[in-house]
């Protein structure tokens, strides 16, 4: 299989930043629904005007930005597609479908195979260069802590969601789930509880925090971790360190340390263990 990227070159309506119409959109959907579909789109997007950029030149080694608007616009991208076909004549018959509304009907694709890594001799840069995207594959696009609660998933996500300023993406009972389980193997209960959470997700900041119940008589109390935050305001950190707090333990008071303005550990009324870090020192 080789990879394509097309080049969608620019013109004098995306260069003034002239926003596609829906129609377009929905056609350019369409299209890449059929790619997707055949199995050999990969990626694709659009780019902003050339005003939005900068080249970056180097003379001797040194560096010099020039800023946008360019010119030159035959010469510019406005959008790309990467797709991987088994040859050039493939990636020629899908591209000539390219939608007719772009560009009324007048638009210039450049089409060029990519590089992959097999085609370069082998060497201690390319084993590098490997290393490098090896690391890249392997890497998850997000990770988040998930949370079990004895039942009380609902109650400490409505609580988290209002103290930590965020949106609930997500709150699922058990009684939504398709089928619900009503026993094991052996015939004995789930303990699911009907109104019990299945899944939540909760968004704030930066951050995400997911959980649920456990079925009844699995819990146990969390060990082992914390759900660090990091707040740059102090006052806020101090009070939202105190709100977490409420009903719950202290383990280390909010307080100066070598490395914070503010920091302090405490578990929870959901049982939840949390650090909160104040602004770094220097």
């Amino acid at each position: 299989m080789m990879k394509f990227m097309v080049i969608r070159k620019a013109d004098a309506s995306t260069e003034r930043g002239m926003m596609p119409s829906d129609q377009l959109i929905g056609e350019m959907a369409k299209f890449n629904e059929r790619l997707l579909e055949a199995g050999v789109l990969v990626d694709g997007q659009g780019l902003q005007p050339s005003v939005e950029g900068a080249r970056i030149r180097f003379r001797d080694g040194q560096p010099s930005v020039v800023h946008g608007p360019f010119e030159d616009t035959d010469n510019l991208v406005a959008g790309y597609t990467i797709i991987q076909v088994k040859d050039r004549a493939e990636a020629l018959a899908w591209m000539q479908q390219w939608p007719r509304l772009d560009g009324d009907g007048n638009v210039e694709l450049e089409l060029r195979r990519m590089f992959e890594l097999a085609d370069f001799a082998p060497g201690e840069g390319i084993t590098q260069t490997a290393e490098v995207f090896d690391r890249l594959t392997r890497q998850p696009s997000s990770s988040c802590t998930y949370l079990n609660f004895d039942g009380n998933c609902r109650e400490a996500f409505e609580r988290y969601e209002q103290l930590l300023g965020g949106k609930i993406e997500m709150m699922l009972r058990f009684a939504d789930m398709p089928d619900m389980p009503q026993s094991n193997e052996a015939g004995e209960g789930c303990g699911f509880a009907p109104d019990g959470i299945m899944h939540a997700c909760l968004s704030f900041g930066g951050g995400t925090l997911m959980g649920s119940d456990v079925p009844e008589g699995r819990y146990q109390q969390p060990q082992g971790f914390f759900v660090q935050l990091q707040i740059d305001s102090l006052s806020q950190a101090r009070q939202t360190f105190e709100m977490l707090a409420e009903g719950g333990q202290l383990l280390m008071p909010f307080a100066e340390t070598f490395w914070s303005e503010g920091f302090g550990m405490l578990v929870d009324a959901f049982g939840i263990p949390w650090m909160v870090n104040g602004r770094n020192k220097g």
